[in-house]
């Protein structure tokens, strides 16, 4: 279950809103090059919790397993997203204060492409390579 973020002042909040936009192009991109080589198979659905958007469904035989596409994006953008921290069933919480990677803004406040490509490769890679079947 993912969380929404929460920034801690507004400056990474309006750097957040600079990186979200490429970096959910960028996670997009890495999962379907990503499937075209995997034996997973991989479809979108729809999602209205806790933020509207997309959940990869990946299944291989018997696995199924829905990723929430922010989950992907918030960790690549932010240095300290933990999608599953202090989830429990007494008393889940609903957001959790993050910071923007600085690494992936270059010194004139723009993106820093390579940086932020290579991020998101690195989450998608981790993602396969965490599959019960690789």
């Amino acid at each position: 279950m993912s969380m929404k973020p929460k920034f801690k002042n507004t400056l990474d909040w309006e750097q957040a809103q600079l990186l979200m936009q490429p970096t959910f192009i960028r996670v997009l991109d890495h999962l379907r090059q990503k499937l075209e080589t995997s034996t997973w198979i991989g479809t979108y659905e729809d999602v209205q919790t806790p933020l509207p958007g997309y959940q990869l469904c990946l299944t291989h035989q018997e696995y199924l397993i829905k990723i929430n596409i922010w989950d992907i994006c918030f960790q690549v953008c932010f240095i300290d997203y933990n999608p599953y921290l202090d989830q429990d069933e007494t008393s889940p919480s609903e957001t959790q204060i993050v910071s923007i990677d600085t690494n992936l803004i270059d010194k004139t406040g723009n993106i820093n492409w390579p940086c932020l490509d290579d991020k998101a490769k690195q989450k998608i890679q981790e993602i396969f390579a965490n599959l019960p079947i690789h």
